[in-house]
């Protein structure tokens, strides 16, 4: 194949920099892009959902497809799920269903937003009564954890308000404060809690945990299993979120990410596509963190409003790949050396040799040492799947949307 010499030349290039190519093989095969149960499903934004044939209608479906997007990619092993639209009767059954597709069930999501009496917030509700609802739904998602095999329970809060004086944004945050601490007594051992932080939307006066030093600190008061998730849509306009993964990462607080990209704010698209340089610096802080990263989950939430949902799901988890490829083969001894020296245009251009080189051939080697297709994409589109499943299941009104 023609990709194989040019992977021989790619790979002898960066062997005469002293990049250990194998080595880098061996993390690419590693990698693990978990993908979520609503993504497979009828979603999209507050304004309108078009529905999509084929859509996954229940969570059985939802796992069909991860399983599907896996055997094409070789690295999306795992499903998130978001409770109560993936609610069933038998959580070790759901696990086990996932365990015979090849996946395993991933990070487990209360839905703390959709319900009438999350009007005014969920944990930190003026009313007593709602909030106690509230915290008995992430009990009950820790309960789940167990049973399908989870070690992530990851938390979104939709709480903020609209107006000024709406309500007392210290006494809010010290409800959320006293929720999450709860919730933390009941994680199952070993699993962590992961805190996602958005500066805005639904509410538009304040958000509870509107960035990540919010979110840091809750995580700071709750223990050593609460961190912070970092959804790559949630920050302002030029927000450095590299400097924020850095940061985490140096502080042992970085829990994961809720991968996507945006034009303006939380725009939920395909992973790498508007801002592919953006997702490069994130990875090469990640790479450069060596094993303090080592246990950051990387998921991916989008919302497919208008794309395929299974050819949208499968793009995302491979620019991803994409992208950590890259990060892999900067220069890092160069890069310190040009730092040390203060070369300030030097440095910069070894991050830029790195993101503009063509790792495709690498990504083809790799996928064929691991029995894959060498382009995924075309073997979906030359692949009869899509059209079957569009077969079976027609057009479903919902599934499920997520809105975060």
């Amino acid at each position: 194949m023609t990709f194989q010499s040019d992977y021989a030349s790619l790979a002898e290039r960066l062997s005469a920099k002293g990049i250990d190519v194998e080595a880098i093989k061996a993390r690419l095969k590693a990698q693990h892009i978990e993908t979520p149960s609503w993504g497979y499903g009828n979603g999209g934004t507050r304004f309108k959902v078009f529905a999509w044939e084929g859509a996954a209608r229940n969570i059985w479906e939802k796992i069909q497809d991860a399983a599907y997007i896996h055997k094409l990619s070789g690295i999306a092993p795992s499903l998130a799920v978001h409770i109560p639209w993936d609610k069933v009767d038998d959580y070790a059954a759901l696990g086990q269903y996932a365990k015979e597709h090849g996946i395993t069930i991933g990070a487990v999501n209360p839905n703390l937003f959709q319900d009438d009496q999350y009007k005014l917030g969920s944990v930190t509700n003026p009313s007593p009564a709602v909030r106690e609802e509230a915290l008995a739904h992430m009990i009950e998602c820790c309960e789940i954890m167990p049973k399908v095999g989870s070690s992530l329970l990851s938390l979104w809060f939709a709480d903020g308000t609209n107006y000024a004086g709406q309500d007392s944004i210290s006494a809010r945050k010290r409800r959320m404060e006293a929720a999450l601490q709860e919730t933390y007594k009941y994680l199952p051992a070993g699993s962590r809690m992961l805190i996602e932080y958005k500066f805005f939307e639904p509410a538009f006066y304040h958000t509870d945990l509107a960035d990540w030093g919010m979110a840091y600190a809750m995580a700071l008061k709750c223990g050593p299993r609460a961190q912070v998730l970092v959804d790559t849509g949630h920050h302002a306009q030029g927000t450095n979120i590299a400097h924020i993964v850095s940061f985490l990462l140096d502080e042992g607080r970085l829990g994961g990410f809720h991968l996507n990209a945006r034009r303006y704010a939380d725009d939920d698209l395909i992973v790498g596509t508007n801002n592919p340089y953006e997702l490069f610096e994130i990875y090469a802080e990640l790479v450069a963190a060596g094993d303090g990263a080592k246990d950051v989950a990387y998921m991916i939430d989008q919302s497919h409003n208008i794309e395929p949902k299974l050819e949208a799901m499968l793009l995302s988890v491979l620019n991803c790949q994409v992208a950590y490829a890259k990060a892999l083969i900067v220069d890092y001894r160069a890069l310190a050396q040009m730092q040390a020296a203060g070369d300030v245009l030097g440095a910069q251009q070894v991050m830029v040799d790195a993101f503009e080189t063509d790792v495709r051939p690498l990504l083809r080697q790799v996928r064929t040492e691991q029995g894959l297709h060498p382009e995924p994409l075309a073997a979906y589109r030359a692949d009869g799947y899509a059209k079957r499943v569009a077969q079976e299941r027609g057009i479903a009104i919902s599934a499920g949307s997520a809105i975060q």
